[in-house]
């Protein structure tokens, strides 16, 4: 499963990677890639996660998120 969510607030590379950081603290998560540039962050997981959990990641991490697309790989 993938998720795409859009990330506001990041303006810088210490952005991503924290962004990066708190998604991969989200058990079930298998990987992470997060734009910058994009303002996006895709996010393959195991399925066992709900997307209202990895948006809750990103807030707490102090930025602002929300999914844009879930798709089944």
């Amino acid at each position: 499963m993938k998720a795409i969510l859009q990330v506001t607030g990041m303006t810088c590379d210490h952005c991503a990677k924290r962004v990066t950081k708190a998604l991969q603290g989200v058990a079930g998560v298998r990987s992470v890639t997060v734009s910058l540039e994009g303002g996006r962050a895709e996010v393959e997981h195991t399925g066992t996660i709900s997307p209202e959990g990895l948006v809750q990641a990103v807030v707490q991490a102090g930025y602002q998120a929300k999914v844009l697309s879930l798709e089944s790989a």
